[in-house]
């Protein structure tokens, strides 16, 4: 897989489960040949999870520094985000659920996010999921989380510099658009 652009600024991935956003995102970090910082945001409730946790570590090297906070983005970002680092969050729909789980203002901690994302001084890459191109969740809860994770998107897309979908392993650049 070719790396479709530099980085610079902040860059939001977007793509289904499984689609290789993350590696991607991981790809963009380490060429910047800054010092590469993960924000991991998901927490092992189970097996299955603590499976996949264990596979994202194994893919990244002792070079990564790893910051596990499944609540605290904003606070993260701005202690973290300097000229010398270039940072991954993965991913922004684990953050959200999260932050559904405990009850916190999903409108509010969206509008900290896109407000900070101008201020950060060094390059910033944010994975999140498409989940609105399948079926309808049959739960209340379901509905609520991808209307949810739609507008997250939609903010954070609208605020970020550059936007990429990852299908199949390979980027299609929605921002900024080709002329």
């Amino acid at each position: 897989m070719t790396i479709a652009t530099q980085l610079s600024g902040t860059t939001l991935i977007l793509g289904g489960a499984r689609s290789g956003k993350s590696s991607y995102g991981e790809k963009l970090v380490l060429n910047t040949k800054l010092h590469p910082v993960y924000i991991a945001t998901a927490q092992a409730h189970d097996d299955e999870m603590r499976a996949r946790i264990t596979e994202h570590k194994n893919r990244r090297d002792t070079n990564w520094i790893t910051i596990e906070e499944p609540l605290a983005l904003c606070e993260v970002l701005s202690n973290h985000a300097t000229p010398e680092n270039a940072i991954l969050v993965d991913c922004l729909t684990l953050w959200l659920s999260n932050l559904m789980m405990a009850g916190k203002d999903i409108e509010e901690e969206t509008m900290q996010l896109t407000n900070l994302m101008p201020k950060l001084a060094g390059p910033v890459v944010f994975v999140s999921n498409e989940v609105g191109m399948g079926l309808v969740p049959e739960t209340s809860v379901g509905r609520t989380f991808r209307d949810h994770q739609g507008r997250l998107n939609q903010c954070v897309a609208r605020v970020a510099d550059s936007v990429q979908f990852i299908a199949a392993g390979y980027p299609l650049i929605l921002k900024p658009e080709n002329k």
